[in-house]
């Protein structure tokens, strides 16, 4: 198995530099006292300049999703319940308990295993039989990382593939340089065996010359790009290609421009081509594009998660200004035990003066906000995973999809809101759902100034739950909570 990025070792070193993710960046105490002069120095003595301002975090979905990937090691149990609509309702529906079952090439059975995969996830023992049917099925497939996704639509690549003819016959579509860049280290590792078939990026930067004979069986690339290497440069001839993977659609059409290129990619293949869509969240929008560009699928959906703040026991404090804030979080931690924290604050300005002022106070602290790369937020989260850290500070970039088991408290410095000064009721959720995990209680502390006192009272009425004042400086009530 090999890949190719035109320009000599370009695709070694970009391969080596992504298993490196987890032996990038890690701030020392030292350097991240450095954040009151706005910047945060690297390991290789560069600095990133910061811009230290009052702005919300915005939430990146491509970078979310890239970081749910790198931190996601090992397969991630799902425990929503899986629903298959069949384009032919009356026509057998077949699940696998293991691998052997799908009968496959020698070759791609010792690359899953080598993998580390023993059997399928929940999400592959319904996917693959219908990935792997012949007449081929289209597909559309709701899957969040971490469930064996990836590996699915890999092997389904892998299996079709005929490794003596040189062209394109596999095209996998990702919204980011970097998510193609995942899913072919996934192409590499599963097909390591497969020593004929070989892989190739159709991502900025990569140059081909015109009319260059493209051999390589597979291409994985983002929509722009491989458009222009469809039409402009014909590079790729579409209607030679036997699968059309299209990962991320919701992150996809969240970017200008993709939603469009994609179908005008697919609209170029083949009608015997199989084509397979993935993406976490099913919103309308999702759906829509969904409908447009997988003709005739079978769809496996997961049931809705439905958080609950029942098993977490939530309280405010009422407090003057930050100070007042850092000095109720100061007595709460000194009077309640605690496994591990995650503290949210709304601006980046915030988490960084209160990084600060906990280290400077001697607590083991780490720092999460979007200015920081996705490498970066990798090794931050596996330190705090590691108890390295026992406090994580954070903006929105860490309210969605972040499983500690340790969390046990959750904090809110700042009150979630929107742009219109409202209460921000699904990120409330998604922050204090980061306790209160794996069936164990938690507790949500919120610490708000009195003006924003009818803005919690919202939040309780929105989800019908209780919400206790606490006085910081009871430190005998303080002591008396329980999980």
């Amino acid at each position: 198995m090999a890949s190719l990025l035109w320009g000599g070792d370009a695709g070694a070193a970009e391969s080596e530099r992504l298993n490196g993710h987890f032996s990038n960046l890690i701030h020392s105490q030292k350097n991240l006292l450095g954040i009151k002069s706005a910047t945060i120095p690297n390991v290789d003595g560069s600095v990133n300049r910061i811009e230290d301002d009052d702005e919300d975090d915005v939430v990146d979905l491509a970078a979310n999703s890239l970081l749910n990937k790198l931190i996601r090691q090992s397969l991630v149990e799902s425990s929503h319940r899986v629903e298959v609509l069949q384009k032919d309702p009356s026509s057998p529906l077949y699940s696998v308990k293991t691998f052997e079952e799908l009968r496959l090439k020698e070759e791609l059975l010792k690359g899953i295993y080598a993998m580390g995969f023993n059997r399928p996830s929940k999400i592959q023992e319904m996917a693959l039989p219908m990935m792997l049917a012949h007449p081929p099925q289209n597909l559309i497939a709701q899957s969040q990382s971490g469930t064996g996704k990836t590996a699915a639509f890999v092997l389904a690549m892998l299996s079709r593939v005929n490794a003596l003819k040189l062209f394109p016959q596999c095209l996998c579509l990702a919204p980011t340089y970097e998510l193609a860049l995942q899913t072919g280290r996934v192409v590499e590792r599963m097909g390591k065996f497969c020593v004929d078939v070989q892989v190739m990026y159709a991502i900025r930067g990569n140059q081909i010359p015109r009319g260059t004979d493209v051999t390589k069986q597979i291409v994985i690339g983002t929509p722009g790009t491989v458009l222009d290497w469809c039409f402009k440069r014909k590079l790729i001839d579409l209607t030679k290609i036997r699968v059309f993977v299209l990962d991320e659609a919701d992150v996809m059409i969240d970017t200008q421009g993709f939603a469009d290129q994609s179908i005008r990619i697919q609209r170029a293949l083949p009608s015997e081509c199989q084509m397979l869509l993935f993406s976490a969240t099913f919103e309308d929008s999702v759906w829509q594009f969904a409908e447009r560009i997988i003709p005739d699928p079978n769809v496996i959906k997961l049931r809705k998660e439905e958080l609950t703040l029942n098993n977490i026991r939530q309280y405010y404090v009422l407090c003057g200004n930050r100070k007042d804030k850092y000095q109720a979080l100061c007595n709460i931690y000194g009077g309640i035990t605690i496994g591990q924290a995650i503290i949210f604050c709304q601006t980046r300005r915030n988490a960084k003066w209160l990084t600060v002022e906990m280290m400077q106070d001697g607590h083991q602290v780490s720092l999460l906000s979007g200015e920081l790369t996705v490498d970066q937020r990798a090794s931050i989260i596996q330190r705090f995973r590691d108890g390295k850290e026992k406090v994580l500070i954070t903006t929105n970039v860490c309210a969605r999809g972040i499983d500690v088991k340790q969390v046990t408290i959750v904090v809110n410095f700042d009150l979630p809101v929107n742009q219109a000064e409202e209460p921000d009721y699904e990120t409330y959720l998604h922050r204090i759902g980061r306790t209160g995990r794996f069936g164990k209680k938690g507790l949500a502390f919120n610490m708000i100034e009195v003006d924003k006192l009818p803005l919690l009272m919202k939040i309780q009425d929105h989800f019908n739950s209780s919400i206790k004042q606490l006085d910081p400086e009871d430190m005998d009530e303080i002591e008396k909570i329980e999980y």
